[in-house]
């Protein structure tokens, strides 16, 4: 049991610093070229990320970044009221708290891809051409909403024994 609980841990550790490497790097699409990548808050061309987006005052945008902040806040309560459950809680009591807490984020993750998914990142939208590609931070968007979930639902059927 300790074993599983440590490893729960330290996924959701991974999941929180994976989380902030995906919302602050700005590699959520690449050209194919290699030279041009885009986030949540910058154009970089040539490793110079001073280029603001283009469509920087939509709300889409501005939803998805709101939404992936969100979701690096829900993680790291989730992470501190698990530590506390830890050492507080009776034994036999689930980890409720914290597996609620980890499933809000994992909604937060889900909008906030989603939306960024269906308005930027697909084919057919006039920000992108067809030839760019999928970034390492966009990847990691998705896995880390995997995760989430898998905590989540774990945290929800684990006892402290």
């Amino acid at each position: 049991m300790l074993v599983l609980l440590a490893g729960i841990f330290v996924v959701h550790i991974a999941t929180v610093i994976m989380l902030f490497v995906c919302t602050i790097a700005n590699v959520w699409v690449v050209s194919n070229a290699g030279n041009a990548s885009v986030g949540l808050w910058n154009n970089c061309t040539n490793t110079l990320c001073n280029g603001t987006l283009s469509y920087a005052h939509e709300d889409a945008l501005k939803t998805v970044q709101a939404f992936m902040i969100l979701s690096i806040i829900f993680s790291a309560i989730s992470l501190l009221v698990f530590v506390f459950q830890l050492f507080t809680m009776e034994k036999g009591n689930r980890f409720f708290l914290s597996g609620a807490t980890m499933l809000v984020c994992w909604l937060c993750v889900l909008v906030g891809v989603s939306i960024y998914t269906n308005r930027y990142a697909n084919d057919y939208n006039t920000y992108y051409r067809s030839e760019d590609h999928h970034g390492y931070s966009y990847i990691l968007a998705w896995i880390c909403f995997c995760f989430s979930f898998i905590i989540g639902v774990l945290y929800l059927v684990l006892r402290k024994k």
